[in-house]
């Protein structure tokens, strides 16, 4: 019976990471509750997993958590948050609201998520924030997704205690830079400030990481998976780097 197979809950399913994240979290023989904004996307998204049961719902609106909780008819394995950030800006440019949405999306939204399955969630639950570099490594030209996923590395450590004593796990995963749209956006902005082709900008990008390539989305759903492994446990509430090298600081 379909309410009876764990069920791994993806908020920005119809991402670039998202996707990736439900493809492959389908094949591990879980069903996928997919969460985003539109319906549209959410049916381009079941052409690719006919299997996923759609829900639309708003992130970044408390709305969310009956939204999400309704379309939960079974045991809950694994949550992935990992909506994206649109506000660009360095932080003498960014318009203060627009760095609250951020975190409210990130961080918020993480919340949210956790509050709409938490009486579904199995014993050996995994609770996954996709983060960012930018949360532990500031850039000049990402204000927004530096604070907001700071802040939700602290979340996430936060969750592993309170979730700790039922054996439930928290965990962030911090891609670096990956070459989507949304990269191919900030890189064309950077250019035309500079003067510069786009490209070359990317490739300025693609040399800050020590072997010389961005991250991808299929590498990020890989790392989700492996957070499935029972030994997952011995890593709640730390942050796994997929930054490609890029970050330079200790620890």
């Amino acid at each position: 019976m379909q309410g009876t197979k764990a069920i791994a809950v993806v908020v920005g399913a119809t991402g670039e990471f998202g996707g990736a994240i439900v493809r492959r979290l389908a094949n591990e023989g879980l069903r996928i509750v997919a969460v985003a904004r539109t319906e549209a996307a959410l049916d381009s998204l079941r052409e690719q997993v006919p299997d996923v049961v759609p829900c639309v719902a708003d992130i970044a609106s408390d709305d969310a958590i009956a939204a999400i909780s309704a379309a939960l008819d079974g045991p809950v394995k694994i949550v992935v948050h990992g909506p994206g950030l649109s506000q660009p800006g360095g932080v003498l440019d960014i318009a203060p609201k627009a760095l609250a949405e951020a975190v409210n999306i990130k961080a918020g939204g993480m919340l949210r998520l956790v509050r709409a399955v938490d009486a579904k969630l199995a014993n050996d639950a995994r609770l996954v924030a996709i983060g960012g570099h930018y949360g532990f490594e500031p850039s000049d030209y990402a204000s927004a997704p530096g604070v907001a996923n700071a802040a939700l590395a602290n979340l996430v450590k936060q969750l592993a205690l309170a979730y700790g004593k039922r054996g439930i796990t928290a965990h962030l995963i911090a891609p670096g830079p990956a070459d989507t749209p949304r990269l191919r956006a900030i890189a064309a902005r950077r250019a035309e400030k500079r003067g510069v082709a786009a490209e070359t900008v990317l490739e300025e990008m693609r040399d800050e990481s020590c072997i010389g390539q961005f991250t991808t989305p299929e590498q990020v759903a890989w790392a989700v998976t492996m957070l499935l492994a029972p030994e997952a446990v011995a890593v709640t509430g730390s942050s796994w780097m997929l930054d490609a090298g890029r970050r330079r600081g200790l620890p």
